[in-house]
């Protein structure tokens, strides 16, 4: 049996840890300066920090995003955590690709977590070149089965590709392809990148395919090309994936690209969120989701209370935000760039 991928989850976690310049944080959010009201007429205990997201109330816009899944101890840990505190905490879940349990069917019990989450907003994920790699329509309900989940992630990926050893780099005509899962899927379908951003362009062809729901997931957060970089280089590779460790759209200005399309797509906003300040600005540029992965890792790795203390502090944060700018609700700050410095 071919181990590849699952060793590559495992190289991918080891390497995190291992090397903590795999977070670009560049600070793009802190460069946004946010209209403090001294008079913010408001009880901070009537902040009500909740919302809707594809027909699911959570307590705060926070998503869990992506990170791994295998048929390893510590992959299926991960996730059995941080199922288990999506639910206690009423956030939403994303399970890392799923591409693994397709070559190693015994990988598949490490996402299946809605056991674990049984209201939890949760997202299955499959990369979407995998369409022109010989995955069909199946695969994605499959992957969908197997979490039981609400939506499915096709993430984008084409540098991860382009710089890892073994990347599949064909991405000719994709879209079309996108398109007929998204036709035919019973679930609503999430396109999202995996650190470079989503372009205008990127949102016209996902229009064009009746898609309406885009992840910008920007620069500014965990570099997969300086991951794969490490693991290249193990392997007697050459630089590529340094080269281009920060290489993309900043999340900030991926959303403000966006935002055109408001009105016809719904925005998600991962990639160098790490604090309820910056779940609050992506939230005014127009994200109706805030995804971080990178500081629930080790603490996922520890116990589900670890990432339950976790995501308290970050609802305490957006919350207090909220409540600094004189907005009750997340609906009243959706979208209001007013509340941005010029």
């Amino acid at each position: 049996m071919d181990d590849l991928a699952n060793n590559r989850k495992l190289d991918h976690l080891r390497i995190i840890q291992e090397d903590a310049e795999t977070d670009r944080r560049a600070g793009h959010f802190d460069q946004l300066h946010l209209r403090h009201r001294a008079l913010p007429e408001l009880d901070l205990r009537q902040v009500d920090p909740s919302t809707v997201v594809l027909g699911k109330r959570l307590s705060f816009p926070l998503l869990i995003s992506a990170m791994t899944g295998g048929d390893h101890e510590l992959l299926r840990r991960i996730n059995q955590n941080l199922a288990i505190a999506a639910e206690a905490t009423g956030i939403a879940l994303a399970v890392g690709s799923q591409r693994v349990m397709f070559a190693h069917p015994e990988a598949r019990a490490s996402f299946a977590l809605r056991a674990y989450a049984p209201h939890t907003l949760l997202f299955a994920n499959l990369g979407a070149v995998q369409l022109n790699y010989g995955f069909t329509l199946q695969h994605c309900r499959d992957a969908v089965a197997a979490v039981g989940a609400d939506a499915l992630y096709l993430h984008l990926n084409p540098l991860q590709e382009a710089v890892q050893p073994e990347g599949d780099t064909n991405f000719a005509d994709l879209a079309a392809r996108l398109g007929e899962v998204a036709t035919q899927l019973e679930v609503p379908l999430v396109l999202k990148e995996v650190g470079a951003g989503i372009s205008p362009e990127d949102a016209e062809l996902a229009l064009r395919q009746g898609i309406r729901y885009l992840d910008v997931a920007g620069a500014d957060g965990t570099s997969w090309s300086r991951i794969e970089h490490a693991r290249k280089t193990a392997q007697g590779g050459a630089p590529l994936g340094l080269v281009f460790q920060d290489w993309g759209i900043p999340t900030p200005l991926a959303l403000r690209l966006l935002k055109p399309y408001r009105g016809q797509l719904e925005l998600f906003a991962s990639g160098g969120l790490r604090t309820g300040i910056d779940m609050a600005k992506a939230v005014i540029l127009g994200a109706r989701l805030c995804g971080l992965a990178q500081p629930f890792l080790r603490p996922a790795m520890d116990s589900a209370d670890a990432v339950i203390r976790a995501i308290h502090e970050l609802r305490q944060e957006f919350i207090t935000a909220l409540f600094l700018l004189g907005r009750p609700t997340v609906a009243s700050l959706y979208g209001d760039e007013t509340l941005l410095l010029p």
